[in-house]
């Protein structure tokens, strides 16, 4: 087993840290499964109230596997873990800011430990309040793509994430084979301006992203034992480069129609019993909001 004690991902400036994970618009051949997960620590943000939230993502190396890795031994966070939040099911390639630590205002020194094992490798990514580590909107857009190539566009100024509001309760329980209805209404600035990527970026190499922009909203889970099927199918929330990879970072990609009342409908059918995460996500390619629902999915 190889065991990386040290790893440690320290948030950069963002052309560097997209640096860190070249793109490229094809899957590599031996890349679809087998690969590990390297968990990243990507900076944080100062509250209001003088606290902080520590933002964390990862990079699942695999282009078609999704590990599962339950809270536990080989999933968890400390200190005041094992849960922090972090997710358990994991999507392919690069999945950035998922989620958020929030520390007190006097949390100083200290550390958070986010200790991962995936496909016999563990990795570990360290949350600090260290200089140098702290981000903005700015900073989230680049990363994102939403600035376009330069990593900044003038329609990004002032930009505020879409508002993000829930309509189904926190806690469902479902059945096997039965589909629950999702509810989620999403709302936007206008920011940045919505475009699609030009297909002349099919075929080429990107040494940072570059995403579409626009309103959009998708479901996708989170946490649970097996994999949730959606109607309609969702946009994809990873970075899938890929020539017609149907994701806001794939070639050609243009934000669906918003619909009517902006209220997006979902039905999802769940393959296996189990506890599951649902988060529903909106975006407007360069800033996000999100909330999670529970389902008690029973036989």
């Amino acid at each position: 087993m190889n065991i990386y004690r040290h790893l440690r991902t320290a948030m950069v400036p963002a052309a560097m840290l997209a640096g860190l994970f070249a793109v490229t618009t094809g899957a590599q051949p031996g890349r679809e499964h087998g690969q590990s997960i390297t968990p990243v620590y990507e900076g944080y943000v100062e509250k209001a109230d003088g606290s902080y939230d520590l933002l964390f993502g990862y990079l699942n190396r695999n282009w078609v596997e999704q590990p599962v890795v339950e809270v536990g031994p080989d999933n968890h966070m400390e200190p005041g873990g094992p849960d922090l939040g972090q997710p358990t099911h994991f999507l392919p390639r690069r999945n950035r800011f998922v989620f958020r630590v929030p520390v007190p205002a006097d949390f100083g020194e200290g550390e958070v430990v986010w200790t991962l094992t995936a496909n016999g490798v563990t990795a570990q990514a360290f949350g600090t309040l260290r200089q140098g580590y702290a981000v903005d909107d700015t900073v989230l857009m680049a990363n994102f793509g939403g600035g376009g190539p330069s990593g900044f566009s003038p329609d990004t100024v002032g930009n505020v994430p879409p508002v993000l509001e829930v309509e189904s309760e926190q806690m469902l329980t479902a059945t096997v084979g039965e589909a629950v209805t999702l509810r989620a209404v999403a709302t936007d600035d206008g920011k940045p301006t919505p475009r699609g990527l030009p297909s002349f970026w099919v075929g080429r190499s990107r040494s940072s992203p570059i995403a579409a922009t626009g309103l959009r909203l998708s479901w996708f889970r989170y946490r649970g034992p097996a994999p949730v099927t959606f109607d309609p199918p969702q946009t994809k929330v990873w970075e899938d480069h890929r020539d017609g990879g149907g994701s806001p970072w794939s070639a050609g990609w243009e934000a669906p129609p918003i619909p009517p009342d902006n209220r997006w409908i979902v039905r999802a059918t769940f393959s296996e019993p189990g506890t599951y995460v649902l988060r529903s996500q909106a975006h407007d390619g360069g800033l996000q909001a999100y909330e999670d629902v529970t389902v008690v999915v029973n036989p």
